[in-house]
């Protein structure tokens, strides 16, 4: 982008940060040969996060009166372990840590969409690094492997459960029923089931972060937008006088005087609008990024909650016969 010599357009600007740092250009729409690099160390550091801070955890647990950390963690746990308790019926030594390891790995994933836009891009490229899109479960590739992941899961707990016989006749004979000629019908059905399974899985989670990713960018070219055409100096001053301005009305209505408060914010706004009527770029993208910020720490959460539920819904059924 800076090559070019002039500022990016809105559709440069977003086309840049949605471009993965990866192997190669990717020439169809499915190319095994090109690896997203920026995905793969996003996850792998975060995954390796997550254990060692569940290592420390368990490390540091005492049967005394237990800390924050140790009782935030134990929380998670019991949380996760009624779920699964409800869920799976069997043995749930493997099933329950699962569970939790992936409900923190997504959250944690997803929380890097938090961070604003720039930063990390922006550290990269004074590295040399001029492509990254940090956000792992913003890309297709990335969901859909861990959503494949559950699927082997599913596969390996209807093999030890049943039998490899035992599944692969469940296969077959469910849920017409066992005569020969609905053993295709069967087979197809079942077979589509575990790929609609794994697909929905992972498009899910992509299409909640993609979107919520975007808007991020949206937002951000409001205020990108403002600073550009006035400079950022200037950008700067403008937004050190607002931030005392809004400062002052909130000090004055903690104080009680709300009559005054209001005055000062009404006629500041007049001030504003006569002084930089383009300011109020800058206002609304303030505005819109604290209320899509709040709001996406739900979906964070939400997401990482649905998607640990479906795995564990799934592995419950692996348990069950039809």
């Amino acid at each position: 982008m800076a090559e070019s010599g002039h500022a990016p357009t809105a559709t440069e600007y977003i086309v840049h940060h949605l471009t993965h740092r990866s192997t190669g250009k990717q020439t169809s729409i499915i190319d095994f040969s090109v690896v997203n690099l920026d995905t793969v160390f996003f996850s792998i550091l975060i995954l390796c996060g997550v254990l060692l801070v569940l290592w420390l955890a368990a490390r540091k647990v005492t049967s005394g009166v237990p800390g924050r950390f140790q009782a935030a963690v134990e929380s998670l746990v019991e949380l996760v372990e009624e779920q699964s308790k409800s869920i799976v019926h069997g043995d749930r030594s493997f099933i329950a840590p699962l569970g939790l390891t992936v409900f923190l790995w997504v959250v944690m994933m997803n929380a890097i969409d938090l961070i604003p836009v720039e930063l990390l891009p922006w550290i990269a490229d004074k590295v040399g690094i001029h492509n990254l899109r940090p956000l792992p479960t913003a890309d297709l590739n990335g969901t859909l492997g861990m959503s494949l992941s559950v699927l082997l899961l599913m596969i390996f707990y209807g093999v030890k459960i049943k039998g490899a016989g035992g599944w692969v006749h469940e296969l077959f004979t469910a849920p017409f029923g066992a005569h020969p000629l609905l053993w295709p019908f069967n087979f197809l059905l079942n077979l589509i089931e575990y790929l609609a399974k794994a697909v929905s899985l992972g498009m899910r989670l992509f299409g909640n972060m993609y979107a919520g990713e975007l808007l991020f960018f949206l937002i951000a070219l409001l205020g990108g937008t403002w600073g550009a055409s006035k400079g950022w100096p200037s950008a700067l001053a403008w937004s050190l006088v607002l931030l005392a301005y809004l400062l002052g009305v909130l000090w004055l209505w903690a104080s009680g005087r709300g009559k005054p408060a209001l005055v000062l914010l009404v006629v500041g706004a007049l001030v504003f609008w006569i002084a930089q009527p383009s300011f109020f770029l800058a206002i609304g993208h303030a505005i819109a990024g604290t209320a899509w910020l709040l709001f996406h720490i739900l979906i964070v959460l939400l997401q990482a909650f649905i998607f640990m539920m479906l795995t564990l819904v799934y592995i419950g059924q692996a348990h069950e016969g039809h």
